[in-house]
């Protein structure tokens, strides 16, 4: 089995390809054959005979991993990662782009909604030598008002928390060079919010406005909470705003209380009573939903450095197999002299982020 460290453990070296492409699977049996058929075809086009894709299936339920086997024995250039379980995207798509080996790395959904065709004009736009070249969605097909003006909210509600510039209206469809995938594999996040993660690490990045298609096929496995569990974390991950915020609500109900303790006062020593329970009651709840919200905000960067500090892997890899070498199964000997071959170098650097045990 492979453990992932969130260190990028494939750099260039020779015979590494000019492109390499991360697609995380999650139940895309109906729509990889399409998916392959046309990715090849605009890598075909844009990188002739020199690019791998790297299929990462995260714990799909259907026949996702199977078809992914089947694929590596058909096309040249295909690799696949099992992962042991369902990581969620953001940790799929780390571990594909740990396994990837190309000096340029495009990282893109297998559902079809983002267009492979895309990738000759994000090339073409990383040849005037920006460092990432990412998508930004004009239009959104297939999608309700809510998600929408949701999406739309959000980034840039975002962007005005963190001070990190992300670009709002992307994803994670975006075209990066070597030396940006090289560092952001360095960077030890156990709760990665890769967009965030990318903005971060700076130099020379553009956007290229597309058109998002609906999905070929199937049902999104992006649930409503999933997209809520983003959310937290891409504002947990790059701002401390939120900790501020609890604490001015604090300062305020503490003015509050200051300033009923003194009308309370004020009616004893003139005669007047307070009148009801109702204004009491409102006074409670609103106290209340200040604390409960203080401690909310609070536990979300708390929850953040348990996850971090526990130091687990990030996930974990269950199978591994390429064109090249269809019959190599994680736990081999091939594949552990790999794995220890690769994982030398980054040896001190993980003792170092573990409090040099």
């Amino acid at each position: 089995m492979d453990i992932g460290s969130g260190a990028s453990s494939v750099g260039i070296g020779a015979g590494a390809p000019r492109l390499s492409v991360v697609a995380p699977c999650f139940d895309e049996e109906a729509t990889l054959p399409e998916f392959v058929r046309r990715l090849s075809a605009a890598c075909e086009a844009a990188a002739p005979g020199d690019f791998e894709i790297v299929l990462v299936n995260d714990g799909s339920r259907d026949a996702t991993w199977p078809c992914i086997r089947a694929m590596t024995l058909s096309r040249p250039g295909i690799v696949g990662l099992n992962l042991s379980r369902n990581h969620g995207h953001q940790l799929a798509v780390t571990a594909g782009l740990a396994r990837a080996r190309g000096e340029r790395v495009l990282v893109i959904d297998a559902d079809l909604q983002d267009p492979p065709e895309l990738l000759g004009a994000l090339m073409a736009k990383m040849d005037e030598g920006h460092d990432v070249v990412y998508a930004r969605r004009r239009s959104r097909a297939s999608e309700g008002p809510f998600k929408r003006a949701s999406a739309w909210l959000y980034y840039r509600v975002l962007r005005s928390l963190t001070e990190v510039e992300i670009p709002h209206d992307t994803g994670d469809f975006r075209l990066m060079s070597r030396r940006i995938v090289d560092r952001l594999g360095e960077m030890p996040e156990q709760d990665r919010f890769l967009r965030g993660m990318v903005a971060w690490l700076g130099g020379s990045q553009c956007e290229l406005p597309y058109d998002r298609e609906a999905r070929f096929a199937g049902k999104t496995g992006y649930t409503f909470a999933k997209m809520a569990r983003l959310a937290v974390s891409g504002v947990t991950s790059f701002s401390i705003l939120p900790l501020r915020l609890a604490a001015t609500m604090a300062a305020a109900g503490a003015l509050g209380a200051a300033a009923l303790t003194v009308y309370v006062m004020f009616g004893f020593l003139t005669g007047r009573t307070a009148p009801g329970w109702t204004s009491l009651a409102l006074i409670v709840i609103f106290f209340s939903t200040v604390q409960l919200a203080c401690l909310g905000i609070l536990g979300a960067y708390v929850g953040r450095i348990f996850l971090q500090v526990k130091g687990r892997p990030l996930y974990l890899i269950d199978d591994i197999v390429s064109s090249n070498a269809p019959s190599i199964v994680s736990g081999s000997a091939t594949e552990r002299a790999d794995d220890e071959a690769t994982a030398r170098p980054e040896a001190p650097h993980l003792e170092r982020l573990r409090g040099g045990r």
